[in-house]
């Protein structure tokens, strides 16, 4: 699984079509995608999960699924960000910088693999990741 944290009004946002390709090349191989759409970077996804899907769907056809808003960092953080950012060493360690931080998750719920937001989805690394751990 690919957890992102998104946005509809950020620079990365044309991420989301690259998102959709991905999860489209990869889901019947028991891939998933997960966007949790979160507010706390410069007010980037300002409006409700109403609008955030449908927005989505419109511009992005997006089909994979799309959580209520959430916090992935500070005092409410969500439980599932707090676990994704509980390692303080290795490749981005910490706390969540921006829109579009992509986590892969292995089917026994560990991160294998994190990506900055400015690694596109569709780039060779996360294709290289996602194939690996598929098998």
């Amino acid at each position: 699984m690919l957890v992102v944290n998104v946005a509809s009004n950020c620079g990365f946002t044309q991420q989301y079509a690259a998102l959709e390709s991905l999860y489209g090349r990869f889901r019947d191989r028991g891939f998933e995608i997960l966007g949790i759409p979160c507010n706390q970077f410069a007010g980037q996804e300002p409006g409700t999960d109403r609008d955030i899907a449908e927005f989505c769907e419109r511009h992005f056809g997006v089909t994979f699924p799309l959580t209520a808003k959430a916090d992935v960092r500070g005092r409410n953080q969500h439980p599932l960000y707090a676990g994704l950012t509980k390692f303080r060493s290795g490749l981005l360690p910490g706390l969540v910088k921006w829109n579009f931080e992509k986590f892969l998750v292995n089917r026994d719920g560990d991160v294998v693999a994190r990506f900055a937001p400015a690694v596109e989805p569709d780039s060779p690394r996360v294709l290289s990741a996602v194939e690996e751990w598929l098998g």
